[in-house]
């Protein structure tokens, strides 16, 4: 794609960011349901501890929805007999949290039927997770309503994947209004949770198709996934840990193995690839964390803007899996 594609594309997604976000705003619900926010953060506040391991697929969950048709539940939407939803894509199958929205939604519905939506819930789960386990707060301005569609064909086509480089993951990343450091900054979720060998395996036994290995991949971190983790070449099933050491930790791990080439995925690789990304990396690990948190705040609000629908658009789904009848 030309440079001046590129522009274009970028100033055009801002545009369409900045329409739809206009109507989100800090305590949205402050009249309509003023208990909304503390009964979804005290019921987080209450359960997560129990299983932290779910802040990260919570988080995951909230990214998905946003980068496929917007921020708009669309993520959380059954499939049917005529249409296979989102959650049934390859991407979305690992992804997991879906009761947890669900008994969210009820309380929420008990408390103020039809008014909250699924997609304000899931935001503000996501959020509420990683404050309660350490992490980053951030504002999550509401008002989002709830999509009619979801269809499993648009994740691919939207939602970035671990073997991208980076040139794909600009393009990515800008069509959705975001920037070279949003990329950085979002990519850091990964400092919680794991994946499966599945998702680059490749890296290990098949990079280019003649049964090599990646050699962005320090050898002695891949040869230690080949040993203890990824043993065989087709395993679907072990899970790893995407930033080893402090999986469930909101630090700066992640950034740091990135710098000594031991990034999971070939999209993390990618970001030390670029002269920009990489510097502003080196900056992050540099500073204390805080700056991290801050940065990151503001990159996760960025990103829960991504098309929205508001006023009069979507709906206000009494059940997160189905539309209204």
């Amino acid at each position: 794609m030309r440079k001046t594609s590129i522009q274009c594309l970028v100033v055009c997604a801002a545009l369409s960011l900045f329409c739809a976000s206009a109507d989100l705003k800090l305590g949205f619900y402050d009249e309509s349901c003023p208990k909304a926010e503390k009964i979804i953060f005290d019921y987080v506040k209450k359960h997560i501890p129990h299983e932290p391991s779910l802040a990260a697929p919570l988080l995951r969950m909230h990214f998905h929805d946003c980068f496929v048709g917007g921020c708009d539940a669309s993520i959380l939407m059954n499939s049917t007999s005529k249409n296979q939803a989102e959650k049934s894509a390859f991407p979305n199958l690992s992804l997991r949290g879906f009761d947890f929205i669900d008994r969210v939604k009820t309380l929420i519905e008990a408390e103020c039927p039809g008014v909250v939506s699924c997609a304000d819930i899931l935001a503000l789960v996501a959020r509420d997770s990683v404050i309660v386990t350490g992490g980053p707060f951030w504002n999550v301005p509401t008002g989002r309503r709830d999509g009619l569609i979801s269809n499993s064909i648009e994740v691919l086509k939207n939602l970035p994947a671990p073997t991208f480089n980076f040139s794909i993951l600009q393009t990515s990343f800008a069509s959705k209004g975001l920037s070279l450091k949003d990329l950085v900054l979002l990519s850091g979720a990964h400092t919680i949770g794991v994946s499966h060998c599945s998702s680059f395996s490749s890296r290990l036994y098949n990079f280019t198709g003649k049964g090599d290995e990646d050699p962005s991949l320090d050898s002695f971190y891949a040869a230690n996934l080949k040993k203890y983790k990824c043993q065989v070449p087709n395993d679907t099933t072990t899970i790893v840990e995407m930033d080893p050491g402090s999986f469930r930790t909101f630090d700066l791990g992640y950034y740091k193995h990135l710098l000594k080439r031991r990034g999971l995925f070939q999209s993390d690789a990618a970001l030390i690839t670029n002269a920009a990304t990489k510097a502003y990396i080196i900056q992050l690990v540099n500073n204390p964390l805080e700056v991290f948190f801050k940065e990151f705040a503001l990159s996760m609000e960025k990103m829960g803007r991504i098309e929205v629908k508001t006023g009069s658009l979507g709906e206000i789904r009494k059940n997160c899996a189905v539309v209204n009848s």
